[in-house]
């Protein structure tokens, strides 16, 4: 499926979780204790750490901007944030039940990761279809 003929939703789409990826992630970057007192959780001692997980995120969303101008060609990208917003709900899961997250830390993946799950789980499978055909 070449870009022309990429589903019209999957450019606007990857351009949202870009913008929201990057300024989340400057967000993190800038005010890494914000998020803990806005859900009324212990603060880290290391703030440091979600300064890096900010970058992390940052880094997400200029992959997904950049992914959006040829979705098909760019899947890795698309693959690689889904695998991480699979996976840090997970993560989160287990520090809840560990008891080092507080349960109101499952807010965070309802926007950063868990919105994602449809658009680009969709847009995986029209690349594994596009890759199948060409074969």
């Amino acid at each position: 499926m070449p870009q022309s003929e990429a589903r019209p939703w999957m450019k606007p789409v990857l351009l949202v979780a870009g913008v929201y990826n990057i300024l989340w992630g400057a967000w993190m970057i800038l005010f890494p204790l914000s998020i803990f007192q806005w859900l009324g959780m212990k603060e880290p001692n290391y703030p440091e750490h979600w300064q890096c997980i900010g970058m992390i995120v940052g880094a997400y969303g200029l992959g997904y901007a950049i992914a959006a101008c040829d979705p098909m060609r760019h899947w890795p990208v698309i693959l690689v944030g889904w695998l991480g917003k699979v996976l840090g709900p997970i993560g989160a899961l287990h520090g809840v039940l560990t008891g080092k997250l507080d349960k109101h830390f499952f807010m965070i993946n309802l926007t950063n990761d868990l919105i994602w799950w449809v658009p680009f789980t969709l847009i995986l499978l029209a690349a594994w279809r596009h890759e199948r055909r060409t074969e």
